[in-house]
């Protein structure tokens, strides 16, 4: 304590002054010094008032004042009559005088949030508290000596009659309770079995927690940082991402709302990442459920991540674009999908997505290159939506494809038409040979009846 009195004799910066000033105050509240220490420190703080003094007893006032409004009534009043006073005067800035009116306001509640002795730390009876009474006008001895180590050659007597002495102030008896008490809580924890929810109740008001904060929010930030505050379970971030998504398809059209807070949580979480993958991967597996509307909104809501770049596009990898894979839903979900990109992206950067060569591994099902039949498919499908200008490679493709097939047919046409005139000339021959034939028996039968 003299050390610290010292300290503020001597000229110091703000915050080793506040500091100095919070350690003094609970030192009041804990009774270990006199109050009236208390009481000097803040006219000397008052008596010639600036901003940082004033400031420094705000928060000196604020710490104690419970404990004096207790023990020195008249003193704090005086104190606040004194602020009033620096108030009125105007003379120091604003911020200042606001900590002022909040200090009058925390006067009026009785200091609620800020008590003089909390109750964890109420340890020392009344009767065996010991308060110092020391005053800033006393003379101080710095103790300067006390810097210095010196080596005790007495020590092993003297802790040994500190032993003593802290048996005599402690007592064994609380040793002994102690242990007591800490096997009676490890039994307890014994005892105690895990319950496990079965009826999800706890789920259930999760899952109606983020939907009123995510249908009562303003804009995305504000329902972002809200949710953002839930202390999730691991695994419950998958619930987050499904109630998005639900919320999503049930409005009359698509709200960027939603994707922009989609966004926000894919780029704070790789989990969500995840999470949205396999929301994807779960919508388009039931996609000939959804109605028109809801199938929009999801179409819109995964084109925007997309287009974001806070999911990864070899998403597209599950969708396998044939006649025989696709369904009348699925393919207006791929439709509203990638005109949501060409929008968002423009077609030349879209293109330039899709032809990336790294990517293109995961492209192949949207551009099947397995079968000239699919790739027509996909040709004519993109070119029917407005986006033929994605499928410029495929159509090199499928020419490319073709020509060898045309090749191959011309020689066997040719084959077919040699082996064609062969047999008509065989067969011209072979009749002639019958001819002759013919003629030769008719000429030997005139010769038999003649003779």
């Amino acid at each position: 304590m003299r050390r610290i009195i010292l300290q503020l004799k001597k000229p110091a910066n703000k915050p080793q002054l506040l500091a100095s000033v919070k350690f003094i105050a609970h030192l009041v509240n804990q009774q270990v010094v006199h109050e009236i220490i208390a009481l000097q420190l803040l006219t000397v703080f008052l008596e010639n008032p600036t901003e940082d003094s004033v400031e420094v007893a705000v928060s000196f006032v604020t710490e104690c004042g419970s404990i004096l409004q207790d023990l020195c009534p008249l003193g704090l009043h005086a104190i606040f009559e004194r602020f009033r006073d620096i108030l009125h005067e105007g003379k120091i800035d604003k911020r200042i005088q606001f900590l002022i009116e909040n200090l009058f306001a925390l006067r009026k509640a009785k200091f609620q949030g800020y008590p003089a002795v909390r109750p964890e730390l109420d340890l020392v009876e009344l009767e065996d508290q010991l308060t110092h009474e020391i005053s800033l006008s006393d003379k101080v001895d710095s103790e300067i000596a006390l810097d210095v180590f010196k080596p005790d050659p007495n020590f092993a007597e003297n802790e040994k009659k500190y032993e003593v002495l802290k048996k005599m102030i402690l007592g064994e008896e609380s040793e002994e309770e102690e242990d007591s008490d800490a096997q009676s809580d490890e039994e307890d924890d014994e005892e105690k079995t895990e319950i496990k929810d079965e009826t999800e109740t706890n789920l259930i008001n999760l899952l109606r927690t983020i939907y009123q904060t995510i249908m009562s929010s303003v804009d995305f930030e504000e329902a972002g940082h809200k949710l953002m505050k839930l202390r999730l379970e691991p695994g419950q971030e998958m619930e987050l991402c499904v109630m998005l998504l639900e919320c999503c398809s049930q409005e009359r059209t698509y709200l960027r709302y939603y994707g922009h807070l989609g966004q926000r949580f894919c780029m704070i979480n790789k989990v969500y990442q995840e999470n949205f993958d396999k929301c994807f991967v779960q919508q388009y597996s039931m996609i000939h459920r959804l109605e028109t509307n809801k199938l929009r909104n999801v179409a819109k809501f995964f084109a925007h991540l997309l287009a974001a770049d806070v999911l990864p596009w070899h998403l597209l990898a599950y969708i396998r674009l044939t006649e025989e894979d696709t369904t009348s839903s699925s393919r207006i979900f791929i439709k509203i999908l990638f005109q949501e990109l060409a929008e968002q992206l423009g077609i030349r950067l879209l293109n330039e997505r899709l032809n990336d060569p790294t990517m293109q591994q995961s492209f192949e099902s949207i551009y099947p290159k397995d079968n000239p039949k699919n790739m027509r498919f996909a040709i004519n499908f993109f070119t029917s939506i407005g986006l033929g200008g994605i499928t410029e490679n495929l159509r090199e493709n499928l020419k490319n494809m073709s020509r060898p097939i045309m090749q191959e047919q011309k020689p066997v046409s040719k084959s077919g038409e040699y082996e064609s005139s062969s047999s008509d000339s065989e067969s011209l021959g072979s009749e002639s040979e019958s001819g002759s034939d013919g003629e030769s028996d008719d000429r030997r039968r005139k010769r038999r009846r003649r003779s």
